[in-house]
Formats: C-alpha cells, structure tokens, sequence
C-alpha cells in the first residue's frame, strides 16, 4: 500500500478538510482534519478513522497508523 492509497481510503471513508499520509508501507503517520471529530474525543476519533479502513487494520495490510486528529476550528489555531 502506498501513503496516497491509504490517504485516499481514509478521505473515501469520511469527510476530510485536509489529510497528509507518510509512512513506509507498515508504519504510517496521518495528520486528519475534519468536521466529524467536533465533541469527540480522542479516542471516539481514532476509532472513526480505524472504521474507513476496516479489515485492512486487522489483516495486518496496515500494521501501525500513529494519527494527529483536528477539528477545522482546531488545524486553523495551530501555529505554522
């Protein structure tokens, strides 16, 4: 799997206002920014993210996915 099929998996499963992916086709790194995450937590956030992959986590086709989840309110005070 490459980082823009993995990006396009997660866009494909929710609605992203910004997605980056990085990895080395084992371990990935995504920073997510969407609207679905308003009044989540943490955890609630991963796990909708972990849904638009389905088995893929659990076949082991994506072993590790360390996630950044924002809200848009949340990406647009960080600063850069």
């Amino acid at each position: 799997m490459t980082s823009q099929e993995l990006q396009s998996l997660i866009a494909g499963g929710m609605p992203c206002d910004h997605i980056e992916v990085s990895g080395d086709g084992r371990h990935w790194s995504a920073v997510i920014v969407s609207a679905e995450f308003e009044g989540k937590r943490l955890i609630a956030r991963h796990q909708r993210v972990y849904a638009t992959l389905g088995q893929r986590m659990h076949t082991d086709e994506v072993h590790a996915l360390s996630m950044k989840t924002h809200t848009p309110a949340e990406w647009a005070a960080l600063p850069r």
